[in-house]
């Protein structure tokens, strides 16, 4: 195999994304996968103050380094290795440390605006979109700031109506209709997921 196979999965926040990305790595097996998050590829904002860090648009497709995301991309497809950003959520900036990831046959890229490019979808083999009603969507993220990031329930509600909300609206949602496969229920999809497998073996 000349260049490995990219993946794309998108959907809004707490859409399952991940569950699906990690039932692909299970399945297949970690020394032939490895999953990449956009969230690690937000823009460093280490320049900025504490307060002004958290005004941001972490929704909007400016909020990303897409320039570096695509070239760790090309360079894993290459099978080389990167040195993955890593992207502290409580202070939102840049950790100084890194991750070393690759090479792997299967890179899945996971995140709410990947289809949304059509730079990152034209890299693509196989483009997903998790499709999820709004109100679990809402429930999940609430449960995964609140425990995981530290976030207090008020921030988490008035950054979903300011920005997470208007952004999906503006942006997530209608990258759908650039998706090869549409699943429902996320990880919990088990047909769809089972599909997906196959076409992915299909292509190794």
């Amino acid at each position: 195999m000349d260049r490995g196979i990219l993946i794309g999965i998108a959907g809004g926040s707490g859409s399952g994304k991940t569950l699906v990305a990690d039932t692909i790595y299970t399945e297949l097996g970690s020394e032939k996968v490895i999953i990449i998050k956009q969230d690690s590829y937000y823009k460093n904002l280490n320049h900025l103050p504490y307060e002004e860090r958290c005004k941001q648009n972490f929704d909007h497709p400016d909020a990303f380094d897409l320039p570096l995301l695509k070239e760790h991309l090309e360079r894993l497809l290459r099978g080389e290795e990167v040195e993955q950003p890593l992207y502290d959520f409580t202070k939102h900036c840049r950790r100084r440390e890194t991750k070393r990831l690759g090479p792997h046959l299967v890179v899945v890229l996971e995140g709410i605006l990947i289809l949304e490019d059509a730079g990152l979808r034209e890299m693509m083999d196989i483009k997903v979109f998790i499709d999820t009603d709004s109100d679990v969507r809402l429930i999940r993220r609430l449960r995964r700031d609140i425990t995981e990031r530290k976030r207090s329930l008020e921030s988490v509600i008035e950054q979903y109506e300011s920005s997470v909300r208007p952004m999906h609206l503006q942006f997530v949602e209608p990258s759908k209709r650039y998706a090869d496969i549409i699943i429902t229920e996320g990880g919990h999809n088990v047909v769809a997921i089972d599909l997906l497998k196959t076409k992915i073996r299909s292509l190794l």
